[in-house]
């Protein structure tokens, strides 16, 4: 039995030495061996591919299309990081995820958006329209994968939009809540108010820097 080199592709130009009775033999030696995983390469081998280097920071993260609702405002859809800390940052803290739809949805809420007080936002209803619970803070509708969170469709986009479309205000009537739709004239004197409010101060910060 004699020794031969073979050489295991012509691209990698990865050579291993072999003992078998012929150079063919040899060959189909190395050549099983190498479909069924038993060489291992290294950097070397590799000395003529071309690679980018990235730091793990600059890593693209994958982007989910989402349903951002926050109170008193219109919903928007959005594109985040589908990671931990992008949604806890969308719902300012630790997240809670429930599951009142039929749909393959999923709406992340605050975990303790109420015990701390957080803005009421939406109310959530029953089929006969009657509140059973109040989301508080902002929250996101997400679609929902096999074992993650995803992107919502484009239907589904369109249906927790008009779902929770209306913002609303809540009024105390002994010990419930009453929720009750701020109609689109308010929204836009609201929207007009808060441009005026940011105009203002735009226009005193010379002032202030001045003095």
């Amino acid at each position: 039995m004699k020794e031969y080199d073979v050489t295991i592709t012509e691209t990698l130009e990865k050579t291993v030495t072999v003992q078998a009775d012929s150079r063919e033999e040899a060959e189909e030696l190395v050549e099983q061996g190498w479909n069924d995983s038993l060489y291992v390469l290294d950097a070397d081998d590799f000395s003529h591919a071309d690679f980018a280097t990235t730091d793990e920071r600059s890593l693209q993260k994958e982007q989910i299309s989402v349903l951002l609702v926050e109170p008193e405002k219109y919903p928007q859809v959005i594109q985040m990081d589908n990671t931990l800390e992008a949604m806890q940052e969308a719902v300012g803290g630790y997240i809670q995820a429930t599951y009142p739809f039929e749909e393959p949805v999923c709406i992340i809420c605050n975990e303790e958006g109420k015990l701390s007080g957080l803005p009421l936002n939406r109310a959530l209803r029953d089929e006969d329209g009657q509140t059973y619970d109040i989301l508080a803070g902002n929250f996101l509708v997400v679609g929902l994968t096999e074992d993650d969170f995803g992107s919502l469709s484009p239907e589904h986009s369109e249906q927790f939009e008009k779902l929770f479309h209306q913002p609303e205000a809540f009024i105390r009537l002994g010990r419930s809540i009453m929720a009750i739709p701020i109609d689109d004239e308010a929204m836009k004197k609201r929207e007009k108010a808060a441009e005026k409010a940011v105009t203002g101060k735009a226009k005193t910060a010379p002032e202030q820097d001045a003095l």
